[in-house]
């Protein structure tokens, strides 16, 4: 047993990012081994907008795999990493990209879930409190003298 768990391994890792492999295809890739590294982290960052749970990396959709031809044309005709970025944002939105940008525009975006985190801390605690401070009621007559009844048949 001992024996086979390096191979089991092994073959789970190898399955694992198989389908990260095959989804950039022979033909897309550039000869240059620094603009390929290049090309792939930056298509790791962009969202296939067919799939849109997906990098262009990872998706075999058309609209991906044009998109990885087009941003490794921006590569080899010399643009930056934040030039072929822009260019691609440019053309498809920022919803293109994986990791959105924080600027004023999305500012209440990312603001939204530390407000409402907050706002709902401060009504629990102030619900918390109230609580603590309120005497409870008084009883009128005739339940103060339901309640002596009570306790009295029962001492």
């Amino acid at each position: 047993m001992k024996t086979k768990l390096p191979a089991i391994a092994g073959f789970l890792a190898a399955f694992l990012v198989a389908g990260t492999a095959l989804a950039v295809k022979p033909s897309e890739m550039l000869a240059d081994p620094k603009l390929e590294a290049r090309a792939r982290l930056l298509s790791e960052e962009l969202r296939c907008m067919v799939c849109q749970n997906q990098s262009i990396d990872e998706s075999d959709a058309e609209l991906a795999a044009d998109l990885r031809v087009l941003l490794r044309e921006r590569l080899v005709a010399g643009d930056s990493d934040e030039q072929v970025m822009d260019y691609i944002v440019s053309r498809y939105g920022e919803f293109v990209l994986l990791k959105p940008q924080f600027n004023l525009r999305n500012a209440l975006l990312w603001a939204t879930p530390l407000l409402l985190l907050l706002g709902g801390g401060t009504f629990v605690l102030l619900s918390a409190r109230s609580r603590r401070r309120q005497e409870p009621a008084a009883l009128s007559k005739d339940e103060q003298e339901a309640l002596d009844a009570i306790l009295r048949k029962d001492a």
